[in-house]
This record gives structure tokens, C-alpha cells and sequence, in this order.
């Protein structure tokens, strides 16, 4: 079955048929969810940095008091904005109000994917962004109110974020080619990271220059903005696209042959005990370690460790994930062309792919550690970790949409479950592990996220596989009005 779908792909290549991909309807899908998930990422960052604005500073734990790296900025004086209400909310506090969201976001990963495959992915994604985007809008409100309301809103969010991605994976198997998923997956998941990079910086600005409030404020309205343009131009399946050339519907549908199921029931037993999923289960949760800890707390690093100021933070923060979106954008593009030009199976760029992508993080992660004060070598390999990062979108990101199309928004829902736990553990660890916030004790967070990424990769590349399995096939039928 597996080769006799590797020849129908290979019947409707992109080069074979007139639906080339530039100004295309799939493209266009493309870039309105890269346009979701920046403004998803940036609802999501931006109270990492707003937060060290919104605590008093005799009230944090998260203070340097071994005082071993001096303080380097020579950045001008200027007037800055001090309106801003503080809360003395300790280092413990700001680690539940860090780790909320993500209560709620675990809650919704299956249960988004589910609903997708049976209902669509469109509507789940726009009203997981604006349920977001509104709860976003209140957190200021909610602070004010007391920190248990603003865990409350927080984790209310993480409700709404988690069906975004299994939505938007049970899209793709209705929408991207096979041979051309890994471009179309990573310019859409890009995003996440690009909102990384433009919010961690335009975060710091406007609690420097501003009031931190307004970090909401702004980022809340562009979510509701992104929704109303979602509802009105993009759809579900290619069938309802109004738009959509009959060129490029037939392309897609017929490189879709083979691949999908149209059995209604959901072979939970055969998907649970896949080894192939589970291969995906432990590289994605190994991943999310490294990266949620980051994301969370590097904020809290450049300043407390190397010791660098509020405007400074946002940009250095966010060096590294502007490496990994570049790495991710360039890195689909070379796994797709790997695949169709080069004839190299699937299940080999994944897991080259992953290695890359898992192990060079794990190096770099724990060559940051023994820097040190040395700023600028501690700067670029962090970012060098994270870039490398980029290349596992095009790895177990998206190996789902490999082994079970049909299933791939519960599949990502799978394993984007598991995938959160490190985002509500992850920060909790590194918070008890650097209350004195010495380089030793950053070094010992490092040494750690560096370990799971590695036996993350090693497990990836021995049970892992890139064919559509025998219990997704089941009901075949032509995708077709």
C-alpha cells in the first residue's frame, strides 16, 4: 500500500499539472494562518516581558544576588512612562501566572482535534484566536483584580489556544499536496515564530515607553482584527473555496488519492498504540521542554543573569526565534525538494531533520552555559539552539500528516498534550532551580532541557516512520464533490 502511494504521488508532482503554488489558493490559506499563529504567539509571549514591568522590584525572587555578571548597557537615559500599576507577586506567584495558560491550553489539544475532523478547522481556529484575543484584551483588568483572576484569564487563554493547531493540521490534510507539505506547514507554523520575534522586542518598548497595559491592549485588538479577514477568505476544503482555480482543486484532491479515510468512527485502539505516534509523542514533549522554558524565561535571563535592561531585553530576547523562522522557512522548502527532486524517502528526511533540529539545540544549549558573562558569545548560541530548533518543523512536526492524514488534528492533539506538560512543569523546574539566579544554577536548567532533547531525538529516529499506516487507510475513498 505504502509504494502504491508514493506512485500516485509522484503522478501528480507539482511540475506534472498547471497548479504551480504561487497565487494559489493553498498558498493564500498559508499566509493567513502564518498571520494567525504570529498574532497566537505574540497573545501568548507578550506577558513574559510585561510581567517584569508589572512586579515590584523588591518583591522578586528572581533577583541576581550573586552579582557575578556587571552591568553593561550603555544604553542614553530617556523618559520613560511609570504610570504602570507594580504587584508584589514573588517568584513562585510569577511562575503559576507564567504556567497557567497552559492548564487550559492542555485541556483542548484532543478534543480540538476531534471537532476539527468532524466539523472543520476554520471556525475552531478563528474562534480560538478571538477567544484569545479577548481574554487578552482583560488581563489587565484581571490583574488588578487579583492574581487569581489573572491565572484565571491566563488559563482561559490557553483554552482557546488549543485548538489551534490541531485545527489547522486537520486543514492541511484536506489542503497540502504530500510532496509539498513541508513548505506549506512551515510557512503557516513559521508564524508562531515570527510573532515571537516581533512581540518580545515591541513588548519591551511599549511597557518602556508607554504603560505595559497596552501590551494587551494593542496585541488584543489585531486578534480581533485577523479574525474577521479569516471568516471571510479562507474555507475549510478545497471543494468549498469559492475562489479556488478547478486546476488547483483537482491537483490537490487527486495527489490526496490514497491517503485519506472516510470511516466515521476513530480507531482510538490502533491509534493509541501506534509506536510511529509515540515516536512523535516523546521528540514533540522532549522539544516543547527546551522551547517553552526558553520562551518563558529568557526574558527573565537577559536581565537578571547577563544583566541586560528593559529595552534591550525585548530585542535580545527575541534574536533567537527570528534564527529559527528564518531556519524554518528555509528548511521546509529543502525537505520538500529533498523529497521530490532528490527521491529521498520520507521517513529519512524526518528523522535527519529531527537529529538536526533536537540534537544541535542540546549542544549549543549547554555551550551557553559555560559562557557565562561572556554577553555576546552567550547571546549567539542561545540563538544558534534555537535556529537549529527550526529544523524540526520539517521533522516530527509534521510527521502526522505522513502517517495518518485523515487523523493528523487528533494525532497533533495527541501529542501537542503531552507536548504542553513541559510548558507548565518546564518554567516551575527552572523557577526552583534558580532562586539565587547564579550562572551555575542557569547552567544546571540548560544541562537538563539539553538531556531530554537528546533522548527525544534518539527515540524519534529508531521508532518513527514517513508511510500512511494500514489503520488510517481503513474506507478509502477518492476526496472528491
Amino acid at each position: 500500500m505504502s509504494s502504491k502511494t508514493r506512485l500516485v504521488v509522484k503522478e501528480v508532482a507539482p511540475g506534472d499539472v498547471n497548479a504551480p503554488i504561487c497565487c494559489s489558493a493553498r498558498l493564500s490559506l498559508a499566509i493567513w494562518a502564518f498571520l494567525g499563529f504570529f498574532l497566537l504567539y505574540a497573545l501568548r509571549v507578550n506577558l513574559s516581558v510585561a510581567l517584569v514591568d508589572m512586579v515590584e522590584s523588591n518583591a522578586s525572587l528572581t533577583k541576581n544576588t550573586s552579582n557575578v555578571c556587571k552591568e553593561h548597557s550603555s544604553t542614553p537615559v530617556v523618559p520613560r512612562n511609570t504610570t504602570g500599576k507594580k504587584y508584589p507577586w514573588d517568584a513562585n506567584t510569577q511562575g503559576w501566572i507564567l504556567g497557567s495558560f497552559f492548564y487550559g491550553y492542555i485541556i483542548t489539544q484532543v478534543p480540538g482535534g476531534y471537532l476539527a475532523r468532524q466539523f472543520g478547522g476554520k471556525k475552531l481556529l478563528g474562534f480560538g484566536i478571538l477567544g484569545t484575543a479577548i481574554f487578552t484584551l482583560f488581563t489587565p483588568l484581571a490583574a488588578d483584580l487579583g492574581v487569581g483572576y489573572l491565572i484565571a484569564v491566563r488559563a482561559l487563554e490557553g483554552l482557546g489556544e488549543g485548538v489551534t493547531f490541531p485545527a489547522m493540521h486537520a486543514m492541511w490534510s484536506c489542503w497540502a499536496p504530500p510532496l509539498e507539505r513541508s513548505k506549506l506547514l512551515s510557512i503557516s507554523y513559521a508564524g508562531a515564530q515570527l510573532g515571537t520575534v516581533v512581540s518580545l522586542p515591541l513588548s519591551g518598548l511599549i511597557c518602556f515607553y508607554m504603560n505595559w497595559i497596552y501590551v494587551f491592549y494593542i496585541f488584543g485588538a489585531l486578534g480581533v482584527l485577523w479574525f474577521i479577514f479569516w471568516m471571510l477568505i479562507v474555507s475549510d476544503t478545497p471543494e468549498t473555496h469559492k475562489r479556488i482555480s478547478h486546476a488547483e482543486k483537482e491537483y490537490i484532491l487527486s495527489s490526496l488519492t490514497d491517503q485519506l479515510s472516510t470511516q466515521k468512527s476513530i480507531p482510538w485502539g490502533a491509534i493509541l498504540t501506534s509506536l510511529p505516534l509515540w515516536a512523535i509523542v516523546v521528540a514533540h514533549f522532549s522539544y516543547n521542554w527546551t522551547f517553552y522554558t526558553l520562551l518563558t524565561l529568557l526574558p527573565t535571563y537577559m536581565k537578571e543573569i547577563l544583566r541586560f535592561d528593559v529595552q534591550e531585553n525585548g530585542f535580545l530576547s527575541a534574536l533567537p526565534y527570528f534564527g529559527c523562522w528564518i531556519c524554518i522557512i528555509l528548511s521546509g522548502q529543502f525537505a520538500d525538494y529533498l523529497r521530490e527532486k532528490q527521491n529521498m524517502p520520507t521517513v529519512c528526511v524526518r528523522k535527519t531533520f529531527t537529529l538536526i533540529g533536537m540534537i544541535g539545540p542540546a549542544v549549543f544549549l549547554v555551550a551557553a552555559g559555560f559562557i557565562g558573562c561572556d554577553y555576546e558569545m552567550a547571546v549567539a548560541f542561545v540563538t544558534i539552539s534555537t535556529t537549529l530548533g527550526g529544523f524540526s518543523t520539517s521533522g516530527y512536526s509534521i510527521n502526522h500528516l505522513d502517517i495518518a492524514p485523515s487523523y493528523a488534528g487528533i494525532l497533533l492533539g495527541i501529542t501537542n498534550s503531552f507536548g504542553t506538560i513541559p510548558g507548565m512543569v518546564g518554567p516551575l523546574v527552572a523557577k526552583g532551580l534558580t532562586h539565587s539566579n547564579t550562572v551555575g544554577e542557569w547552567q544546571t536548567v540548560f544541562y537538563i532541557a539539553a538531556a531530554i532533547n537528546l533522548f527525544g531525538a534518539i527515540f524519534f529516529a529508531l521508532f518513527s516512520s514517513g508511510e500512511v499506516q494500514d489503520w488510517a487507510l481503513n474506507g478509502y475513498h477518492l476526496h472528491r464533490n
